[in-house]
This record gives structure tokens, C-alpha cells and sequence, in this order.
């Protein structure tokens, strides 16, 4: 039996996610309060008693969906066996703490400094996603090409599961794609309530700034692989890790090659660490005969 652990990302927040974890452990209240000092602000008050709308601010969600996760993870005790693990886009970084590649002080400063350059990039360039449904990923990926030449960029950001992949670009560029793609069949073209272009090339200057934060910090051999987003393959080298954490920004999410390999190098049980259960959800899409839990 093998064991993945997977980390959600951006979506998976609500109001009073770890909540529950701050008041029935000393560990988690110590580490939420370390993380307020961290981030200059009291996170814990937006998570617990805050808006939806704080929440769904880059700088505020994910902080706060690292945390829940992460500290989740270390409340588990003995019981966390990870054999492998994956996050999605910012629960890379989660999942990069809870293999140990990195400490819990150096992911949360990294998350800061990745979620404050995404919401720059956001500010200088309006941008969007779209969730594209019952539409082949090789007919999303040539509108989004067809489109791009044209001069409004779009690309293939999440390879969620079969049937749903996320588009990212400029506001043009997104909404010229989507009404090619409900044209050539897809059931819907639903915009996101996003705030910008991730993991597209109008991410490039919170890439440039990221690596620059990334570069500086010391990551270790991590407990297990991890199977990161931008080749959906499993990493063990720091080095690699690194290179593929700051590619993440303005690369893909391949969410489905990821859960699709893990399966293939024996994962038997997937167990979702955080808040929601989006991602329990997209491996049943994937695989509807595994088991998948959240922790």
C-alpha cells in the first residue's frame, strides 16, 4: 500500500479553515501565531472571523490555504507516512514542507513573497482564467495557440482532470477563447472569479521575482518524491525541485499526468491535507476506482 498526500491551491479556502486545528492543539496555536509575526498581519483573525472577500485576496488565500495545510499535516503526528506527494500550484509549497525539502518558516516566507509579486503582476496587467468543460485538451490547446497568434495571449494553464482544463490569459485573449470553444463543442466556458493570468507568461515578472526568492533559500533531500506540476514527474534532487518551483508560475498545472503517474508507481490511497475537497474530487474524475480521503 502507498500512500500519496496531495495539497490543495487557490478555490479551497472558506471562512474558519483552521480554526478548529488552533484551538485543539498547542503545536498548531504556536505555529499560527509564528506565522502572524511572519506575515505582519494577524492571518488568523481573516481565516477564522474574516470575509469571503479577505480571503479571496492573493495575498490573504494562499497564506492562509498553506497554513491550514501544512499545520494539518504536522498536527498528524506519527500518522503522516507520505510515500509520495503533490500540490496544486500553491500547494506545491505545502506539500514541499511536509516531505521536509523545506522548513515551515521558509515555505510561508516564500508563499508570502509569491503571493505578494502574483498580486503585482495581476495589478500591472489585467488578465483572467476560465474553466473549460467537456472539451479534448488538443482543441483547447490549438484555439488557445490560434488565438495567441492573433496577438492576445491564452494559453493551457490546469490539466485538472478529463474534460476540464483552466485557460489563462489577457481578458481579449480568454474571452475571444471561449466563445471558439463552446462554437467547437465544449458544454461550457465558465469564467473564474480569479484575480489574474496564473500560470501564464503574464505571470513572467512575479517569476523573475519569485526565482530571485527561491534562489536564496536552502531546500533539503525531501522524506519522499514529490510529483510537481510542471512535468507531473517525481523530484527528489533539491536543485530540480527549485528550477521546477519557480517554472511553476508561468507554466502548467498537469494535474491529471501527475495523479495519473502516481497511480502508475503504485499509489493505492490519496489523502487530500487542507481545506475542501477539490482535490479528493479531481482523482475520482481521473481514476474513479481509487480511494481518496481527506486527512
Amino acid at each position: 500500500m502507498k500512500r500519496a498526500y496531495l495539497f490543495p491551491g487557490q478555490g479551497s479556502q472558506f471562512v474558519g479553515m483552521g480554526k478548529e486545528l488552533y484551538e485543539s492543539h498547542s503545536e498548531a496555536k504556536e505555529m499560527f501565531e509564528q506565522a502572524n509575526e511572519i506575515l505582519g498581519f494577524r492571518i488568523t483573525d481573516l481565516m477564522f472571523a474574516g470575509t469571503d472577500e479577505d480571503l479571496k485576496q492573493t495575498r490573504v488565500t494562499q497564506p492562509s490555504i498553506f497554513l491550514h495545510s501544512v499545520i494539518l499535516a504536522k498536527t498528524m503526528g506519527n500518522d503522516f507516512h507520505p510515500d509520495m506527494v503533490a500540490g496544486h500550484s500553491l500547494g506545491e509549497f505545502s506539500s514541499l514542507v511536509a516531505n521536509r525539502a523545506l522548513t515551515f518558516v521558509d515555505g510561508l516566507k516564500l508563499v508570502k513573497a509569491r503571493a505578494f509579486a502574483m498580486q503585482k503582476a495581476c495589478e500591472k496587467q489585467p488578465s483572467t482564467m476560465a474553466a473549460i468543460l467537456n472539451l479534448d485538451d488538443k482543441v483547447v490547446e490549438d484555439i488557445c495557440a490560434e488565438v495567441s497568434a492573433s496577438g492576445n495571449i491564452v494559453v493551457a494553464a490546469n490539466y485538472n482532470c478529463p474534460g476540464q482544463l483552466v485557460i489563462s490569459g489577457s481578458i481579449d485573449g480568454v474571452n475571444i477563447a471561449c466563445e471558439k470553444m463552446k462554437a467547437a463543442g465544449a458544454k461550457r466556458a465558465l469564467l473564474l472569479p480569479v484575480g489574474g493570468a496564473f500560470h501564464s507568461p503574464l505571470m513572467e515578472p512575479a517569476r523573475a521575482e519569485l526565482a530571485e526568492a527561491i534562489s536564496s533559500t536552502h531546500f533539503s533531500s525531501p522524506i519522499c518524491p514529490v510529483y510537481q506540476n510542471v512535468n507531473a514527474m517525481p523530484v527528489s534532487s533539491p536543485e530540480e525541485i527549485k528550477a521546477n518551483l519557480v517554472a511553476q508560475l508561468t507554466g502548467p498545472v498537469r494535474w491529471t499526468q501527475t495523479i495519473q503517474n502516481m497511480i502508475v508507481d503504485g499509489a493505492t490511497h490519496f489523502i487530500e491535507v487542507g481545506p475542501g475537497k477539490v482535490l479528493q474530487g479531481l482523482v475520482k474524475k481521473i481514476n474513479k476506482d481509487m480511494e481518496a480521503v481527506s486527512a
